[in-house]
């Protein structure tokens, strides 16, 4: 099976990203809040096939329960959703393992996302991104201000740690990450905006690209973490999924921000 090539050098991209996030729980597209009470949003391959039609820039898909469940990937919704678009494709969840990462691309993913195996096997990182190239290696990085204190926290969420997001962050990048992707989980859901301080801080410390996930409500909400989080791309659920938000729409009021978006 050939393996898709989408895979550009991201470190050297200007433009801004508009980015949809399928979330999925038994091959359902799941939304939430702060990453509870989970709600069905649709069919995961026509909602990829309709993002990859409408003008967005690529793809994210996560399997949410496959760590907790210990398992893998959903390889077969992977390959399907692959069949039905043409943009860059990220898929997470479960990944653990060069296997892992094989498999996925076998099956049309672009870049993999990991999260929880990489805090727990730091050197993953460092294995993953010499043998599949850092451009191929996104690291998810799910974290909660606490009394002014970002905290990482692993399994969806649902496990706590005393890591730093801003040490955490630093090292990825040294190991090899080619992307960061931060969900602010006080952020998550709430459609108030992004954590645009956080954000703002952590493209001042790494040179990679950071993904903001967490927060749009709004198309100025976008702008307003690209303009004030310094956002290489800005990722997005449900103002997506329930048409709160058309993404041609969302593009056309970036570029009256005389923000460089792609067309």
């Amino acid at each position: 099976m050939k393996i898709r090539s989408h895979l550009k050098n991201y470190k050297i991209m200007l433009t801004k990203r508009i980015i949809p996030c399928l979330d999925i729980k038994n091959e359902r597209t799941v939304k939430g809040v702060n990453f509870i009470n989970l709600i069905d949003a649709g069919d995961p391959v026509e909602l990829a096939k309709y993002y990859s039609e409408s003008g967005a820039d690529e793809l994210v898909f996560l399997d949410i329960t496959a760590t907790k469940e210990k398992r893998k990937t959903l390889l077969n919704l992977v390959e399907r959703i692959a069949k039905n678009i043409n943009i860059p494709f990220t898929v997470g969840g479960g990944i653990s393992s060069e296997e892992d990462v094989l498999s996925l691309l076998q099956s049309g993913a672009d870049k993999v996302s990991v999260n929880s195996s990489a805090v727990k096997n730091p050197e993953l990182i460092n294995q993953l991104s010499k043998k599949f190239g850092s451009q191929c290696i996104v690291v998810a990085i799910d974290a909660k201000q606490i009394k002014g204190r970002w905290k990482v926290y692993l399994v969806g969420g649902r496990v706590p740690t005393e890591i730093n997001l801003f040490d955490w962050a630093a090292e990825v990048e040294k190991r090899g990450a080619g992307e960061i992707l931060f969900t602010s989980m006080n952020n998550d859901g709430m459609k108030n905006g992004f954590a645009n301080k956080a954000l703002a801080k952590l493209s001042g410390l790494v040179k990679i690209p950071i993904i903001a996930s967490g927060g749009a409500g709004s198309m100025q909400d976008f702008a307003d973490t690209f303009l004030e989080g310094k956002a290489d791309a800005a990722l997005a659920a449900s103002v997506f999924h329930f048409n709160k938000i058309e993404i041609s729409k969302l593009k056309v009021f970036l570029k009256l921000k005389q923000l460089e978006i792609r067309t």
